[in-house]
């Protein structure tokens, strides 16, 4: 696996460019993945860096992750500053899949990533962005304590095949609200359960899991869904 740094430019007032990465399997990848962050931690987070190493090695995936502009300002600065409104995340999002879908123009294109990312992945889908499919690492359902506002209104207009990774203990998507709301999907779903892993599927040490076993595990069920729905 090789990882190559680059800047993308992004049509944004305040930043002109963002901190991007591509995560390069060994030979040719069978597919690219536009893997974007949370809202809380930038593409660089440790969490990013080593999911996206892993999948790229295990499902021979090209992973691009990349900052949204309120995070490279965050990474520039070393301050805190809240997510962006939708039309300024999804212009750089945009922006990252034009990138993918010209280096790796033969490729599946799939789009996804974790938490936010995970969800604007799915409203650019459902807006009729040119994907193949998703990939969600810890779909936020609904915001923590509040399970009634389920954020799935565009579920119906996603008709690419999808693949949700949830942790059993995630504040942000009761499982039992989270299969339900599944079959209001238009294409393929398929759920992948973490046991005991929270948002960021982190695990309880009693778990008797490590946090190495839970990287195996997403990275293989990423190959897995592959298999079938590429």
């Amino acid at each position: 696996m090789t990882r190559e740094d680059l800047m993308l430019t992004v049509p944004h007032q305040g930043v002109r460019q963002v901190s991007a990465s591509w995560d390069l399997p060994e030979g040719t990848p069978r597919a690219a993945f536009v893997m974007a962050h949370g809202s809380g931690a930038p593409m660089t987070s440790a969490f990013m860096e080593e999911v996206a190493a892993r999948i790229a090695e295990t499902a021979r995936f090209a992973v691009l992750r990349f900052n949204y502009a309120y995070a490279e300002i965050m990474s520039r600065t070393g301050g805190r500053r809240p997510p962006e409104r939708r039309p300024a995340l999804e212009a750089v999002h945009k922006a990252a899949l034009g990138a993918a879908r010209e280096r790796y123009p033969d490729l599946p294109l799939i789009g996804g990533g974790k938490s936010l990312g995970g969800r604007i992945s799915t409203l650019l889908a459902a807006d009729g962005a040119e994907l193949d499919g998703l990939v969600l690492l810890g779909y936020p359902l609904h915001p923590p304590g509040k399970p009634e506002r389920q954020r799935v209104e565009h579920f119906p207009d996603v008709t690419v095949p999808t693949l949700f990774l949830q942790g059993t203990r995630d504040a942000l998507a009761d499982l039992d609200l989270l299969r339900p709301a599944l079959e209001r999907f238009a294409g393929a779903q398929t759920l992948h359960v973490v046991e005991a892993g929270d948002h960021s599927f982190s695990v309880l040490k009693r778990s008797g899991r490590t946090p190495e076993d839970v990287l195996v595990e997403i990275a293989g069920a990423v190959s897995g869904w592959a298999d079938s729905a590429l």
